[in-house]
């Protein structure tokens, strides 16, 4: 019965029901993200988020209990190892959102509500192109943490240096990181920026080598995308 059950909630392609369970899910997330558009929510977004949170506490259950087929160990250590997995992780955050919404507990706890976007994440276990995406980050984890440091150096030296020339425009080293951030992202809101020359200068230098780090990843991943293509067409 649980290799069944294993099959249906864990494997998303091979048979009529776990292919039906794989879009029953996707349509309960997507009902359950309806109640998020709306500021004062209507009567019937009560009952549409208790079935929904009915519906995950259920696929919880059923995932959790078959934890022994999806890791191939033994039954013990498969049920300790499930509920620390990120995947898991993301699911409980998404039905105590669930139960914060519905529930009329302290303010203080229900800050927790803000798991809230969980519930889209879920969807990403579903999709094939997710999952593709995923294993090349995976694969290309080296240079990506590489790009991410070289980022975070970035941002810091360009916002000790922005600090110091640029006084009277940045209040608070935060202020100075936010704006490196920023920049560093091409974003540009302009609420803070230099005005004295030598800070503009300082920030033309600065967004130069900023579209490079910026460049740096979508470069690894696409070329990783690429091989991936190539060894599926071989």
């Amino acid at each position: 019965m649980r290799k069944k059950i294993y099959r249906m909630v864990h494997i998303y392609e091979g048979n009529k029901i776990s292919i039906l369970y794989k879009y029953f899910m996707i349509f309960v997330i997507t009902l359950s993200l309806i109640p998020l558009t709306f500021k004062e929510k209507p009567d019937f977004c009560l009952i549409l988020e208790s079935t929904c949170l009915v519906v995950f506490i259920l696929d919880y259950v059923l995932r959790w209990c078959s934890a022994d087929y999806k890791f191939g160990k033994n039954q013990w250590t498969s049920f300790a190892k499930y509920p620390f997995r990120l995947i898991s992780i993301i699911d409980l955050m998404s039905i105590l959102a669930l139960v914060c919404s519905l529930s009329s507990w302290s303010v203080a706890f229900k800050l927790t509500e803000v798991f809230t976007v969980f519930r889209i994440i879920r969807v990403f276990r579903y999709s094939k192109n997710v999952r593709t995406i995923l294993d090349i980050l995976k694969r290309s984890k080296k240079p990506l943490t590489a790009v991410g440091g070289l980022a975070v150096g970035y941002i810091l030296i360009s916002a000790i240096v922005m600090f110091n020339v640029e006084p009277d425009s940045f209040d608070t080293f935060f202020d100075a990181i936010y704006w490196s951030t920023v920049s560093l992202t091409t974003v540009g809101y302009g609420d803070i920026y230099p005005v004295t020359a030598l800070g503009r200068s300082v920030a033309m230098i600065s967004s130069f080598f900023g579209i490079a780090v910026v460049a740096l990843p979508a470069g690894i991943v696409t070329a990783e995308y690429l091989n991936s293509i190539n060894k599926k067409g071989e």
